[in-house]
């Protein structure tokens, strides 16, 4: 055999070796070092040593509360790069709304989240998701309200968590579909927490999951939420 042609079927050999290991790792080092690590579920802040024991009046809760700063809403979802599974999360902090207090009961409260402003760690997804998926100039907001009071266990007690269920209309792009979020809630001082998500089906919202080929999204997703909440 001569040289020329051993040298050319081991560079071929050569270039059949990096495109399986490219075809092997590259969705790892997609998840591993290209996506920036997803953020943490909401939870609620651990309550402070001086909440111990700690007591409050029925009445000191009635009333109109609203959405404070500190407040972030935003979403989680599942991208499949050939079969390798990562988690995106989307965040903002332009989030508002009311709540109303009457009887130790959640009776009214609606929240607002600014779609154009949550963002991920990619301008190129963050365009997608802004303009195709959730046509942000037309529908500038997803909403929250809720249908049903919430009746919580007992009067709230100073950085004693509780878990309710909540059920509520929420609106993505323009289409609002009827869902029950289960929240942990808690007292902090004088003002309160609340956290949770909602597991969503991105279609039912008339949301179209991008594929693009190599990368997929799935359809099934969180929308997710951590709320400041302050008398008004």
């Amino acid at each position: 055999m001569k040289k020329r042609t051993r040298i050319t079927l081991i560079t071929a050999g050569i270039a059949v070796v990096a495109i399986g290991a490219a075809a092997f790792a590259g969705p790892m080092i997609y998840r591993d070092y290209l996506v920036a690590p997803a953020e943490s579920a909401p939870t609620l802040a651990p309550a402070s040593p001086t909440e111990a024991g700690a007591t409050i009046a029925p009445e000191d809760l009635q009333g109109e509360w609203s959405v404070g700063e500190g407040s972030f809403a935003g979403y989680r979802v599942d991208e499949v790069l050939n079969g390798t599974d990562v988690t995106v999360t989307g965040r903002t902090e332009k989030v508002s709304g009311s709540l109303t207090v009457s009887d130790s009961s959640l009776t009214a409260a609606r929240i607002e989240v600014d779609v154009a402003s949550i963002a991920t760690d990619s301008g190129s997804r963050d365009s997608y998701f802004r303009n195709t998926a959730m046509r942000a100039g037309q529908f500038p907001t997803a909403t929250f309200e809720l249908t049903e009071p919430v009746v919580a266990d007992g009067i709230p007690q100073p950085g004693v968590a509780q878990k309710v269920s909540a059920k509520g209309e929420l609106t993505l792009a323009g289409v609002t579909r009827a869902v029950t979020v289960e929240l942990d809630a808690v007292l902090h001082g004088a003002a309160g927490q609340v956290a949770g998500s909602i597991p969503i089906t991105f279609s039912d919202f008339g949301v179209e999951a991008p594929n693009l080929g190599f990368v997929k999204v799935e359809d099934a997703g969180a929308v997710e939420f951590s709320l400041q909440l302050v008398r008004s």
